[in-house]
């Protein structure tokens, strides 16, 4: 009767030892990708984005957390460094690009790229937010 029992238990067993060790492997590259980004937090708020400029190293993946303080606002950058063509090759890679990323009032938008040129990155608001509206801007500053 015990052999039976334990005849039983084995296969179920096995079963759940080896989807543990699917979800485990899975979960780990996430978690160490996360670890590597520089977390960089910014607010946008009326007429400015604080904590510029952003100093990051070349290299580096950076995830930019901006949460919009006082209401809607936007970001828009450039792949490219302030002064170069801008058919040149990217020097921030952004995982998912977009023309203008929408910065809605208390939500925090997260915003990856990899920071592989060295260079001045000015980047701005997209939304119109005010009389102020055209001063709204910011830098990324990446160096060797």
């Amino acid at each position: 009767m015990k052999e039976i029992a334990i005849r039983a238990f084995l296969p179920t067993a096995s079963v759940f030892a080896l989807a543990l060790a699917l979800c485990l492997a899975k979960a780990s590259p996430v978690a160490a990708q996360d670890q590597n980004a520089q977390v960089i937090e910014l607010v946008a708020k009326k007429y400015e984005y604080s904590s510029s400029p952003v100093h990051v190293r070349s290299g580096t993946k950076v995830q930019l957390k901006i949460t919009a303080a006082d209401h809607d606002h936007g970001f828009k950058i450039l792949a490219v460094p302030d002064g170069a063509l801008p058919n040149g090759a990217d020097g921030l890679v952004f995982s998912s690009a977009q023309e203008c990323w929408q910065l809605k009032k208390g939500e925090t938008t997260t915003i990856e790229f990899l920071a592989q040129t060295p260079g001045t990155y000015t980047f701005k608001c997209c939304h119109t937010c005010g009389l102020g509206h055209k001063g709204m801007k910011g830098q990324i500053i990446v160096e060797q």
